[in-house]
């Protein structure tokens, strides 16, 4: 599917689901010469939240501790946060205890990429992880001062 399909897609949906505009600023659409880096990488559900003061991402990470998450920014502007990690199995404690089911799925290696608007301070970004819910907070610099009104007397 083209990029052109791609945000036609977006557009309709967004109207469908009255999506705000601001999301779009986040989404990297990819790109058919993309290299093949985010081929078979599971993808990590998200939720943004656009505050007066920071941009705040929640994602639920099962199965990871913080140790097998890394975050990241790339080319300035890009924050990127992927995990190597995989979930272990507990193994019987006995001998002979073998699994009759498996049914959760052990991660996969996970990666998602966001574009970061300018306001965007990537020298104040907080990453935790706690009950498996990764928490990044990315800062915003503070808006630019208005110009100041000066009143010019005609002679």
């Amino acid at each position: 599917m083209s990029l052109v399909a791609d945000s036609n897609t977006f557009d309709a949906i967004s109207h469908l689901f009255n999506i705000p505009e601001s999301i779009e600023k986040f989404m990297i659409h990819s790109r058919p010469n993309d290299t093949n880096e985010n081929m078979d990488v599971g993808s990590i559900p998200v939720d943004i939240l656009d505050t007066l003061k920071e941009y705040i991402f929640y994602m639920d990470v099962p199965g990871l501790s913080k140790f097998d998450i890394q975050v990241t920014v790339e080319d300035e502007n890009t924050l990127v946060i992927k995990s190597g990690g995989k979930r272990k199995r507990e193994d019987g404690e006995e001998e002979g205890c073998k699994y009759i089911r498996l049914e959760r799925r052990a991660p996969q290696k996970l990666m998602r990429k966001f574009r970061l608007p300018e306001n965007a301070n990537v020298s104040a970004i907080i990453a935790k992880c706690e009950s498996r819910v990764l928490t990044v907070v990315v800062e915003k610099h503070p808006p630019p001062p208005k110009p100041k009104k000066v009143e010019v007397t005609v002679s």
